[in-house]
């Protein structure tokens, strides 16, 4: 694809069009740029060109390189499921080949070419995408649940005394960090520098450089830790893979999946908050069991997805998608956050998508995100355990005031103020505490009718021998002593009323939560 290609018929596109003119401020050929004070409004773009080009449309990148942006939901999984038509090798596009993207090229960090499983294909990509995988697999999901809520407990407790947060700076960005050092088998290594690294690299800042050597300077130190000394982590599985990555590749990928990971986690779970926060209709619907935090991170990933388009796709051959005729070395946006409100398959934006999980947030085909579930297991698991600390937080500010910082990869939430009731600090190492259950009845009756507290009530009740009240002291739990700590542990229920037995959703519920 060049500029030249598409000019609209009987024109010059190095004539500027003139102000008013509904071409003003497009570039060469009269095509859109993606980039730039004509591209503050990325969603309303997308629209536009949707309008104007159909489901796949021609655009233009920074220094005005020609690029295709795929916004049908259908294309884009025809893309990223058909590698005998696309591929990620950017070193077959047609503008890199031509020196029309230099090296300095702002956005060369994502489009650059390298020797990881979501850049190669054939035998190469089965290897190390299948030393991936294969460590992923060993991920235990309940282990990483308990460190979740424990990492949780931990942030809520930095600020869970103030009344107030931030729930993006002081939540959003840390729990996913937290959480992928635990697995990756750095924990040490996670502090406010490391959260800071992260979001600095993202944002491309001066010291992007000084960043990323900081990250890659901790994780080859790991690699070089579990090279000598393996454990029970991921790191040491992908080591240990019979794909026998090098240091370079652990290293790699390590970078890979803990940035991925993070990004995607940290809007994931500040998406999501932010819904709860501002819309009654998820708020009263979580408290009232009509949806729960899984399904609000599921309807999220719909409206909200962690990255809006992926850097990119590129056609292996002459082919022909959504209409237009795309040459071999043509590159293609892979356009998430516009696929996912396709009119075809989303004709009404405010219908809930429960049950629906047939969205573009996690892409598809052989690329397709291979921690997804932890992604979710991090978001749905921390929001739960905050909203069980916080139950009363609420928006600190209008809705209006919120802000994003957005580019084409992704749109992320600056910040998010919220108050609540001041609540002491909780100590994480105290797994939540059991009310005594009490023995199984004999009989059942229909009715409110309680012999124990009928005779509270000062009804007269039938004598019990000495000898059966003492086998009911006998059997009676007898109550621990509290521990020594900032937080009131729950009381046994005294013998006028009898604990309530967790029944088996519940007990269910708390196992899958890590409890």
């Amino acid at each position: 694809m060049t500029p030249e290609s598409h000019p609209p018929a009987g024109t010059d596109p190095g004539l500027a069009p003139p102000p008013g003119c509904p071409a003003h401020g497009r570039g060469p050929g009269g095509l859109r740029r993606l980039y730039g004070p004509d591209a503050d409004n990325l969603s309303a773009l997308y629209e536009q060109l949707r309008d104007e080009h159909g489901p796949v449309a021609p655009v233009l990148l920074h220094d005005d390189v020609p690029m295709w942006v795929v916004l049908g939901h259908a294309e884009n999984l025809h893309m990223v499921r058909t590698p005998s038509q696309f591929c990620r090798d950017s070193r077959i596009w047609t503008p890199f080949l031509d020196g029309m993207v230099k090296p300095d090229h702002p956005l060369m960090p994502h489009i650059a070419w390298q020797p990881i499983a979501a850049h190669v294909e054939g035998d190469e990509h089965l290897r190390l995408r299948g030393a991936v995988n294969g460590a992923i697999s060993t991920i235990d999901p309940r282990g990483i649940r308990r460190h979740i809520n424990r990492y949780t407990q931990r942030l809520v407790n930095r600020f869970c005394e103030q009344g107030t947060a931030d729930l993006v700076s002081q939540f959003a960005e840390h729990l996913p960090m937290a959480v992928m050092c635990e697995i990756l088998g750095m924990p040490d290594e996670y502090n406010d520098r490391i959260v800071q690294a992260a979001r600095d690299m993202l944002r491309g800042t001066e010291t992007a450089i000084a960043s990323n050597a900081y990250i890659m300077d901790a994780l080859g130190r790991l690699t070089a830790r579990r090279r000598a000394q393996p454990e029970e982590d991921f790191t040491s599985y992908l080591i240990n893979h019979p794909a026998r990555l090098s240091d370079d590749e652990v290293r790699e990928h390590l970078r890979l999946v803990l940035i991925a990971a993070y990004e995607a986690t940290a809007n994931l779970i500040a998406n999501v908050l932010r819904m709860v926060l501002t819309d009654p209709r998820f708020r009263a619907q979580l408290n009232g069991g009509q949806m729960t935090v899984p399904e609000a991170v599921e309807q999220s990933l719909w409206d909200e997805p962690p990255f809006s388009s992926i850097f990119a796709y590129f056609a292996k051959q002459d082919t022909e998608l959504g209409g237009q005729r795309i040459r071999r070395g043509d590159g293609l946006l892979f356009g998430i956050a516009p696929g996912n409100v396709d009119p075809r398959v989303r004709p009404d934006l405010a219908a809930h998508m429960q049950g629906n999980r047939s969205h573009l947030a996690f892409g598809g085909g052989p690329h397709e995100c291979p921690g997804q579930d932890i992604g979710r297991a991090i978001a749905d698991t921390g929001v739960d355990a905050l909203l069980m600390r916080l139950p009363d937080v609420e928006l600190d500010c209008a809705e209006d005031e919120l802000a994003w910082t957005e580019s084409m990869s992704s749109r992320h939430l600056v910040e998010l103020p919220s108050r609540f009731a001041p609540k002491p600090p909780q100590d994480v190492l105290l797994t939540p505490g059991h009310l005594p259950v009490p023995s199984q009845r004999n009989s059942w009756q229909v009715g409110t009718h309680q012999p124990e507290r009928a005779a509270a009530a000062g009804q007269h009740t039938a004598p019990r021998s000495p000898h059966s009240a003492s086998q009911a002291t006998a059997a009676a739990p007898q109550p621990t002593a509290a521990p020594q700590s900032a937080v009131t542990r729950p009381q046994p229920a005294s013998a006028s009323e009898p604990a309530r037995p967790q029944g088996a959703w519940r007990r269910l519920v708390r196992w899958w939560r890590g409890y």
